[in-house]
């Protein structure tokens, strides 16, 4: 039904104030046509959901409940996980009940949904990196000044604007969206709503609508990229300049984790875009979208927790705690 009411051959004019896009649903692209394959890849990226969120928990029940994790770099990371949880919930479970109903269909309005909160922690992701970066500049080249520069008002403030200008990124996507009048196809040649695939099935005029969006990735993307580059280029020149190879380590070491998740994140999104526009294959884009939408926020948990020794002493604790309040309270357990 959807299909016959956005066909390509004709883009009808609704009047319709309710139904101004003339369909209902569309369509996604599944992961395999293959039915041998698609319990196989169920397991598998309920697997990988569940390693996500959960490695996500630790990290965000480590910070909030050791007192020595209590710093701006732990709570940022907190708030990084939390974004990461978000991020892949709004795509992996739709993902997996497909596969389980073997339904590609997906209504409009819940289209509409997923893409505004898949930009949400998108731009979310991308914010707070930035942030992360913001405060290693300052811990490694103002020390001195660390405590009183990032206090927890400040804190709280930079949290709160990367989440309201996430926010205003996705739903400037949204309204972009509603004003397209009508689609000439329904098929979306991705796993999930994109909002460029949005645009490309659209049979009206779109180049404004393109040019607004490519405005927004370049204030949204290359900002915080600007941001964390110059934050790197001080850390380095500043690390440069400590005379001796163990307070080098020492410094560096600090940032190694964030700088890890940031050639992670942005690389994987780099590789999903180009494989987009220069790969005529949409299967292969979509293995890029996978890594980009599922693996990367699987990673960040393992990347943090397995090169800092404070996460693994919380960690420690926190299951020392756990295990102690089973031995003194059993019957709670059972």
């Amino acid at each position: 039904m959807a299909q016959q009411r956005g066909s390509a051959a004709q883009c009808p004019s609704y009047t319709d104030p309710q139904n101004l896009t003339g369909v209902s649903e569309f369509l996604l692209l599944g992961l395999s046509e293959d039915p041998e394959l698609q319990p196989v890849l169920t397991g598998l990226f309920l697997s990988m959901y569940l390693v996500t969120v959960l490695g996500n928990l630790l990290i965000i029940l480590a910070v909030s409940s050791d007192s020595h994790l209590h710093t701006p770099m732990y709570f940022f990371l907190s708030n990084l996980s939390l974004a990461d949880i978000g991020f892949t919930s709004t795509t992996v479970p739709k993902v997996i009940v497909d596969m389980q109903t073997h339904s590609r269909v997906i209504a409009y309005a819940g289209c509409l949904t997923q893409m505004s909160f898949f930009v949400l922690f998108a731009c979310m992701d991308d914010m707070l990196l930035s942030v992360m970066a913001y405060d290693r500049f300052v811990a490694i080249c103002h020390p001195l000044q660390y405590r009183v520069i990032m206090n927890p008002r400040l804190c709280g403030f930079l949290v709160l604007l990367c989440f309201f200008i996430s926010l205003l990124d996705s739903q400037l996507h949204n309204l972009i969206v509603l004003q397209l009048t009508c689609f000439g196809d329904v098929d979306i040649s991705n796993f999930f709503c994109d909002p460029s695939q949005l645009l490309h099935l659209s049979c009206s005029d779109t180049f404004v609508n393109e040019m607004v969006i490519y405005f927004m990735g370049a204030i949204f993307g290359c900002l915080p990229i600007s941001g964390i580059l110059f934050s790197y280029y001080k850390i380095v020149s500043s690390i440069l300049r400590v005379p001796s190879s163990g307070g080098k380590y020492k410094a560096f070491s600090t940032c190694g984790s964030h700088l890890a998740v940031v050639c992670l994140f942005y690389g994987t999104g780099l590789v999903g875009y180009l494989s987009s526009v220069v790969s005529p294959s949409p299967r292969k884009s979509m293995v890029a979208s996978v890594m980009y939408t599922v693996v990367t926020p699987m990673l960040n948990p393992f990347i943090y927790s397995l090169r800092n020794r404070d996460i693994q002493s919380a960690l420690c604790r926190l299951h020392g705690r756990i295990v102690k309040s089973h031995l003194l309270h059993p019957f709670c357990y059972m």
